[in-house]
């Protein structure tokens, strides 16, 4: 029952934080999602829930926020880990609060499919129990392994564009990982370009853009239309951007 003794999500609401500043002509307060979100706040539902977009849309500054505003690190990690390489993330998370469920778990992960390189180094220069190998994987193999090792537990898992790193067969994977998490009561926000990822049988889908945030149809949203389309004929596509 939700805001109920049974609701246990991590995150049930995204709000405007209390007395918070924002300049609407700066970015990304200029952002349609953003300022919808500032506006009406973003439920987030059980289970997995998909941010798809064109790029600069918002959808990874969407999940950036409120991977913060949980406590985690901007560029990736588990709560705790305190690493930084350079700051650039957006001012987004200072301007919102996050509504938890009552006995909600405070465990969380980033995965951040840009900045992972230096997470890794973080973890080897700072061991804990287990033994880290990833410099010594291939990019999707370390990808896979962060899985395997840190994606078991209740709690919120944000993930940017983690399908740039991983194969078909490793897509695979992953949604089996996700569907698992969620049947754990494990809650997951996902910004993806994936058609393969967002097929996920029971996931929710936002789409955003111009319009803000939408809930979609995976049948509907237009990555999956441009997907079906190049793949039964590349030619209505690469001639636009191939010199004769």
């Amino acid at each position: 029952m939700a805001g109920g003794f049974g609701d246990r999500r991590a995150v049930r609401r995204v709000l405007r934080a209390d007395q918070a500043e924002v300049n609407a002509r700066a970015w990304p307060f200029t952002l349609p999602p953003v300022a919808q979100l500032l506006r009406e706040g973003l439920e987030l539902p059980p289970g997995v829930t998909f941010l798809v977009g064109e790029n600069g849309t918002g959808k990874s500054t969407l999940v950036e926020a409120i991977a913060m505003a949980f406590g985690l690190s901007p560029e990736g990690g588990s709560t705790g880990a305190a690493h930084s390489t350079r700051s650039t993330e957006s001012p987004l998370h200072r301007a919102i609060r996050l509504e938890r469920g009552l006995g909600a778990p405070r465990w969380g992960f980033f995965l951040r499919a840009e900045t992972m390189h230096g997470f890794y180094t973080y973890l080897e220069e700072n061991p804990g129990r287990r033994a880290e190998r990833f410099h010594r994987l291939s990019h999707g193999e370390s990808f896979i392994e962060i899985l395997r090792t840190r994606f078991d537990s209740p709690g919120l898992y944000c993930l940017d564009e983690p399908e740039s790193a991983l194969s078909f067969s490793s897509c695979l994977a992953l949604i089996g990982v996700l569907d698992e998490l969620a049947r754990g009561g494990g809650q997951v926000l996902c910004a993806t370009h994936s058609p393969l990822l967002t097929a996920l049988p029971g996931a929710h889908i936002l789409e955003v853009g111009d319009w803000g945030i939408r809930p979609a149809a995976w049948d509907n949203l237009m990555l999956v239309e441009h997907w079906r389309s190049y793949l039964t004929d590349p030619r209505r596509y690469l001639r636009h951007v191939l010199t004769d």
